[in-house]
């Protein structure tokens, strides 16, 4: 996390006082200098929070120059070989959106499907060839 911790507390450093050239050469314009500081608080909010968190945990082997990538390697999960469920939620979300320009009708007809295809992808490895 040291990477990630510097990343963001170098915003900090470079956001502040760009807000402050800024806001000297716009003659202090109030949206875009607040949010320049803005800018600047958040990454000083994002930066605190990963360098407190890095200092509660263990160091990752990223952090580390001279690990090797199979250090981080894992478990990386189940994955269906083949799958026509997405293509089934694509069509309603298409149906979905489409309603929106056509009629609120097909906007039911794609929530229906949605629910058709939601249901067909959390089963798909309890039925037919890939069941466990």
């Amino acid at each position: 996390m040291f990477v990630e911790t510097w990343l963001f507390l170098a915003g900090v450093v470079f956001f502040i006082p760009v807000g402050v050239i800024y806001g000297i050469v716009a003659d202090w314009e109030p949206v875009g200098t607040v949010g320049l500081f803005l800018l600047g608080g958040l990454s000083a909010l994002a930066g605190g929070y990963l360098w407190i968190t890095a200092r509660r945990i263990d160091p990752r082997p990223e952090d580390n120059p001279t690990a090797d990538i199979a250090e981080r390697a894992g478990e990386v999960g189940v994955f269906a070989p083949h799958s026509w469920w997405p293509l089934v939620l694509g069509l309603a979300t298409t149906f979905g959106f489409l309603g929106l320009a056509i009629g609120w009708w097909m906007v039911g007809l794609g929530i229906a499907l949605a629910l058709v295809g939601l249901v067909g992808q959390l089963f798909e490895f309890y039925r037919g060839q890939h069941a466990h």
